[in-house]
């Protein structure tokens, strides 16, 4: 018996000090466009910027994004996703093919929707956001022109909008 508890003990062990390696590391997203042949990753390493961000017009010099959302269970989760920068304003974008069950067919959306504050990174900086779906087709029309059609037939991909707000808290620090 004193064998199998110094053994749970050691992998126990092992497990938190590979969480605070990882946690003072970083363990960001592998792959540089949203979809197919990209690893997620854990938190994301960087650079906070704590000032708010008005005009997301310098993120249109970047191919994508890296998103890091909260877990339930704690431990982040981050991935590549794609963005439209629509009169200085950020959306990301989330292409979920026909069948997959929004916001449960991606780990991230369904995190969002659970806690939507995030952080994103742009080159080696750190925004943090709140992100709200977008489903007034108008403004969905207005921001993704021919791509916002989705699929009314249920049979074809939808593409998925969220809105990106700085959020640097109450306290006008970052909240992670």
């Amino acid at each position: 018996m004193k064998i199998i508890a110094k053994i749970i003990l050691g992998v126990a062990a092992s497990l938190v000090l590979l969480l605070v390696v990882l946690r003072v590391t970083g363990f960001d997203p592998i792959g540089n466009r949203p979809g197919p042949g990209n690893y997620p990753g854990l938190w994301l390493s960087g650079k906070v910027v704590t000032t708010p961000v008005t005009d997301w017009s310098f993120a249109t010099s970047y191919k994508t994004d890296k998103l890091q959302t909260r877990t339930w269970y704690l431990i982040p989760h981050s991935v590549t996703t794609g963005f439209v920068v629509h009169n200085g304003q950020l959306y990301i974008t989330s292409m979920f093919p026909a069948g997959m069950p929004f916001p449960q067919g991606k780990n991230w959306a369904s995190n969002v929707m659970r806690d939507p504050h995030v952080r994103l990174k742009f080159g080696d900086n750190l925004y943090d956001c709140v992100l709200s779906v977008v489903t007034d087709p108008d403004e969905r029309a207005a921001i993704l022109g021919p791509r916002a059609r989705g699929s009314s037939t249920g049979k074809g991909p939808t593409q998925h909008l969220f809105h990106a707000v700085s959020d640097l808290g109450a306290t006008g620090r970052p909240p992670y």
